[in-house]
């Protein structure tokens, strides 16, 4: 878990994939911030502020005494998000470096039928 960003932000990042991709479900508990400290090698208080940034975006919700949540909705947010800056953080590079390499839409349509392959 190094891709030059804080760790916390890498973190809250990867259970929002876990979020996403049905790991942890609504209502459902997460790991404590002491097991993904341990989990990861991290400081916990490193996992508390990934949590922290969930829990700020309403992804992630407190039982106290109990620990973290998911929240109701918390997946449908996430994807809503994605589904919102998915244009903008691969798309546009898409389409400027084809347009840089020659790539006319429909050869890059083509492309994209090729790698998507027969379902």
């Amino acid at each position: 878990m190094d891709d030059g960003r804080p760790i916390f932000l890498q973190l809250a990042d990867q259970i929002a994939d876990d979020i996403v991709t049905g790991r942890y479900v609504e209502d459902a508990p997460v790991p404590s911030t002491n097991e993904f400290a341990a989990f990861y090698r991290i400081n916990p208080a490193t996992a508390n502020k990934a949590v922290g940034v969930l829990v700020d975006r309403a992804v992630l919700y407190k039982k106290r005494g109990i620990g973290m949540f998911v929240a109701p909705g918390a997946r449908d947010l996430l994807v809503a998000e994605r589904r919102e800056n998915f244009a903008h953080r691969y798309l546009e590079p898409m389409l400027s470096e084809a347009r840089l390499l020659g790539i006319s839409p429909a050869e890059l349509t083509r492309m994209i039928a090729q790698e998507e392959g027969p379902r």
